[in-house]
């Protein structure tokens, strides 16, 4: 078991808690979700009400170190933590110390002053090329600004940064406690009942979409393992298609990966769609059709799953006990495409019986856009790292670098 944050005593302490604002945002700042500024309350009002002085750091989307200077510029721009500062501010209730910096005399000066119980958040941490190379400067920059660390960004503890792995690292070498939030918690707890199934979890489905199944390849071995059946579904049901020798059109496919397409089937455990809807084009298409799943013709594309699909796939779903679904069943982008995700999203509403979990990514932004959240026992925050949770058999490099409860 984890030492919690619940556990520890910071009362005028600096605590520095790596947090998920990874927030979906416009060029110009403006946030078009806040879901995991909400998510992240909880730890943050614990350290406050204990009147602890509350550092806290995210990533926000990438910077290109790469590109040159003006990729650079232009990343960092678009990806300022400013914005966030305020909408976290909004949702505290309580203003929150902005240092738009990474390192240096400002953020320095900025902590030394804090008071008990105030709240700063410093500057986007891939500001720093190190960050992501888990570079043992910047970690230790980090880190010496730190009387404990709070790990809660879920979506991110499958990487080994320098926020998420560098700073626990030394602060556990100097003795010092790393904890987990409230998140982290609660994604630990819901994931772990998909990576160790219990009789009583059985049938347990994986229902998985998404466009690769090169993506998907050790999850995919390891709920082999683990699940009664997996449904392939989205664009990834393409490569199974024409691994079987079916026609796909013009459906997109990993040539690559047809022989561990034919692994999978040979277990008897995968269940594709049986019909498809299918467009002349992507986008504004002019022809769409249903057609069975081997029947799709050489200029058309797989959009969605057809009704006979919907039918099947409801069919498996309603005996399960357990379900992990990751992927939508179509492009749900596009209205017209939605019917197959919908069907997912109201076969697993209908079973009252089951325990279900949407790992991430564009299945829970569906599953929120489509009014089915509160249909589910658990939508994660992190798509990678729900995936590579189960991958590893419930371990991650940011939830095992966090100190033991004693």
């Amino acid at each position: 078991m984890k030492l919690h944050v619940k556990d520890l005593d910071v009362a005028g302490k600096r605590v520095l808690v790596r947090v998920d604002f990874n927030v979906p945002h416009d060029d110009d700042g403006t946030i078009r979700d806040d879901t995991r500024v909400l998510a992240a309350l909880p730890t943050i009002n614990e350290l406050i009400n204990k009147g602890a002085k509350v550092i806290l750091m995210s990533h926000l989307g990438k910077i290109k170190f790469n590109k040159g200077s003006e990729a650079i510029a232009k990343g960092k721009a678009a990806n300022d933590m400013a914005p966030v500062a305020k909408c976290l501010a909004d949702r505290l209730g309580k203003p929150v110390i902005f240092v738009d910096a990474t390192r240096g005399e400002k953020l320095t000066s900025a902590v030394a002053a804090l008071k008990d119980g105030e709240v700063l958040l410093m500057q986007n941490t891939r500001y720093e090329e190190g960050e992501t190379k888990n570079d043992a400067e910047i970690a230790g920059i980090w880190a010496n600004l730190a009387d404990a660390f709070v790990m809660d960004a879920f979506g991110s503890a499958h990487r080994a940064h320098a926020s998420t792995y560098g700073i626990p690292e030394i602060l556990n070498n100097e003795g010092k406690p790393t904890a987990i939030g409230y998140l982290m918690e609660k994604e630990i707890i819901n994931l772990q009942r998909c990576v160790d199934v219990k009789a009583e979890g059985k049938p347990y489905i994986a229902i998985l979409g998404g466009l690769k199944v090169s993506d998907k390849i050790k999850v995919i071995e390891s709920l082999l393992t683990k699940c009664d059946r997996i449904i392939i579904c989205g664009a990834m049901a393409y490569t199974f298609f024409k691994a079987k020798g079916y026609e796909i059109g013009t459906s997109p496919v990993e040539d690559d990966q047809l022989d561990y397409a034919n692994k999978c089937l040979a277990s008897g455990k995968i269940v594709l769609p049986v019909d498809n809807v299918i467009a002349d084009e992507y986008k504004n298409a002019n022809v769409v059709t249903t057609v069975n799943g081997d029947e799709i013709p050489a200029h058309m594309m797989g959009m969605d799953i057809g009704p006979k699909t919907r039918a099947l796939f409801a069919g498996e779903i309603a005996k399960a006990n357990t379900i992990f679904w990751n992927g939508p069943a179509g492009v749900f982008e596009q209205e017209q495409f939605q019917a197959g995700t919908i069907a997912i999203c109201q076969a697993i509403a209908d079973n009252n019986h089951c325990f279900s979990v949407v790992g991430g990514g564009d299945s829970a932004a569906a599953v929120n856009q489509l009014g089915f959240a509160s249909k589910f026992s658990h939508i994660s925050t992190g798509g990678g790292a729900s995936l590579q949770i189960i991958e590893n058999d419930g371990h991650l490099p940011g939830i095992d670098i966090i100190s033991e409860a004693k």
